[in-house]
């Protein structure tokens, strides 16, 4: 089996790496062949392996917007410029994404990133074409459309430059402070009822963050970010998500909290996800990082799962099921109501369809 540039085969110790999550890097679940670590009795095992640093590929995109039918997403349709994440989230569920591209779920998701350098032209094709229907556009649906690598490669913000231009509206999923270097796109968009952000704060505490997110912006800076986009006229949305039992739960309110003073107008929160890989990639993690509360954090988790790590069954697999799922979710309830974070005209629903203009590429060739 290929070894992912050396990654597959070095890293298999389960001892956490500075700036990374993943633990491990098991074999995709598509390889026929698996390859396992083994002590050649020369300690190799139990020495410190180099760290891993990440790489970029570039991949030929065939189409810009993913399309859905899911009644648990809150849109049909999507845009990723990027596969892969160096913000390295341990319980993101885009993880079992990378196996269908013949790397690890573990640390090849972190560190093994592709882009997609024609995606604002292929999204323009698109927009263009006869019959298109617009309908808001999630930007970071699968990864974060500002994880660190979008400094350099700037794609997210010439896919909101073709978006504003078409007049498309469009709402952004992220826990990056880096989405204020397109504040000046994003407030122009507003103004029209074009844009929404979703700021995701999955804890306050600034140690479990550097844990569980160690590449993301810290609590503190993206509570900035919200407040910064905020006072800019940008309607702010914070996620409270994932929800992990045992882990982040008890911050719930706290987080609605000070999101709401930053200037946050709505609020969604997702229980925990363990899909696929990801259910060994999280444990490993937790046994790591919290060892005395293992068990019982993995019994919680079952306990909204139906006896399971996790349930795929839509309608279930964002919030869970029994008493400590429903217990969660009027606790939610209660503090959105408290909190004022119940405005309807913080959803996607607000944002303006009509504006779309499909000949916006052939108008700006005329003015060339």
């Amino acid at each position: 089996m290929p070894d992912g540039g050396g990654h597959s085969l070095i890293h298999k110790g389960l001892a956490p790496q500075r700036g990374r999550a993943a633990l491990s890097n098991h074999t995709p679940r598509f390889e026929r062949q698996v390859v396992e670590a083994f002590d050649d009795g020369w300690g190799s095992l139990t020495e410190d392996m180099p760290s891993l640093r990440t790489s970029l590929t570039r991949e030929a995109a065939k189409s810009a917007l993913t399309y859905n039918d899911s009644p648990d997403l809150g849109f049909d349709r999507s845009i990723n410029p990027y596969r892969g994440c160096e913000h390295g989230c341990v319980y993101c569920y885009a993880r079992p994404s990378h196996a269908y591209l013949g790397l690890s779920p573990g640390l090849d998701f972190e560190t093994r990133l592709l882009f997609k350098p024609d995606l604002p032209e292929i999204l323009e094709r698109e927009l263009s074409r006869p019959g298109y229907v617009p309908r808001p556009v999630a930007l970071g649906a699968n990864t974060d459309p500002y994880q660190p690598v979008e400094r350099e490669q700037g794609l997210t913000r010439r896919v909101l430059e073709v978006l504003e231009r078409f007049g498309h509206p469009v709402t952004i999923v992220t826990k990056s402070a880096g989405v204020l270097r397109d504040a000046d796109i994003l407030a122009r968009m507003a103004k029209r009822n074009l844009a929404q952000v979703c700021i995701s704060i999955t804890t306050l505490d600034a140690k479990l963050a550097r844990a569980m997110e160690p590449r993301a912006a810290s609590p503190l800076r993206r509570l900035e970010a919200v407040r910064a986009l905020a006072a800019q006229g940008i309607p702010v949305a914070v996620l409270a998500a994932p929800m992990i039992p045992g882990i982040n739960d008890a911050e719930l309110e706290r987080i609605l909290e000070a999101s709401a003073r930053a200037g946050a107008t709505s609020a969604g929160y997702v229980l925990l996800r363990l899909p696929l890989e990801l259910r060994q990639i999280f444990e490993e993690w937790l046994n790591a990082h919290y060892p005395e509360r293992a068990a019982r954090v993995l019994a919680l988790v079952r306990q909204t799962r139906g006896g399971k790590l996790y349930d795929a069954r839509f309608g279930q697999r964002q919030t869970g099921e029994g008493a400590y799922a429903e217990l969660l979710a009027r606790r939610f309830d209660v503090a959105l109501r408290r909190l004022g974070l119940d405005r309807r005209e913080g959803g996607t629903g607000r944002l303006d369809c009509t504006q779309f203009n499909p000949h916006a590429a052939s108008r700006q060739l005329a003015l060339l």
